[in-house]
């Protein structure tokens, strides 16, 4: 009878033995999309992406899956500095997001020169991006911090706007040197460190004299960027917000 039941455990809906099952219970899906990942696995995608990375700016997947993976320090603590500001709070409570499918397009287009709102579709329309080409987390082991991710990323664009940079690789990297001193990330670390070896003798001298001078200083000087409702600010002028920041204005 012992022989007999060693070989008849019992087996889970989809085959699986009780222990399998049991080792599956510590990874659960989180959210919808989120992929449950060992710190090995981590490593290994945080190398992979970063070498496609660097090989290719403009895979934003990849740059995507290196900030997942390698945000583990930087996402709680930017959690942290937004639920202990208001609007930052309010942030992480109602979970609003930046997609066209919540953006009044033809509202923010007949909003004042010079307002966010205006001066934000003016930087998709010149730059021919789109808020929704955003990937949604996937490898954020924690709900929450995979909102704040999401954040970071809808809030891109806005950054652009505020620091007046387009999406070449010279206005990449100058907002990168900006991020990586806000957020510290080390996605923007190191973007911000290696992305300039793609650019000009030209444009070298000009974004080590001119560009990263001014964007660290206003990274250090600003209040956290991720607590903005921009949502809520489409009507203030951006100057005013620069200024309500602490931005330095652009050279």
């Amino acid at each position: 009878g012992r022989a007999r039941s060693s070989h008849s455990e019992p087996r889970g809906r989809d085959g699986r033995g009780e222990e399998e099952e049991e080792e599956m219970e510590g990874w659960q899906q989180l959210y919808p999309g989120h992929i449950p990942t060992s710190p090995l696995q981590k490593a290994l995608l945080a190398a992979g992406s970063a070498v496609m990375a660097l090989y290719d700016p403009y895979r934003h997947d990849m740059v995507a899956v290196l900030g997942e993976t390698t945000g583990c320090l930087a996402l709680p603590n930017l959690r942290d500095k937004m639920k202990n500001h208001p609007e930052g709070y309010r942030i992480l409570q109602e979970r609003p997001r930046i997609r066209l499918s919540t953006l009044d397009m033809a509202r923010l287009q007949g909003l004042p020169e010079g307002s966010l709102g205006r001066e934000y579709v003016r930087f998709l329309e010149d730059n021919k991006v789109s808020p929704d080409t955003r990937m949604p987390p996937k490898f954020v082991d924690d709900e929450e911090l995979a909102y704040v991710i999401q954040r970071y990323r809808e809030v891109h664009d806005l950054m652009h706007t505020l620091l007046c940079m387009p999406t070449n690789m010279l206005g990449e990297v100058v907002v990168k040197w900006f991020e990586a001193v806000q957020t510290g990330l080390p996605m923007c670390v190191l973007g911000a460190a290696l992305g300039p070896v793609r650019l000009s003798t030209r444009k070298l001298q000009v974004l080590a004299t001119e560009l990263v001078p001014w964007a660290v200083r206003s990274g250090l000087n600003a209040s956290c960027v991720l607590n903005v409702y921009y949502e809520q600010r489409w009507e203030q002028p951006v100057e005013s917000l620069r200024a309500e920041l602490g931005i330095f204005p652009p050279p």
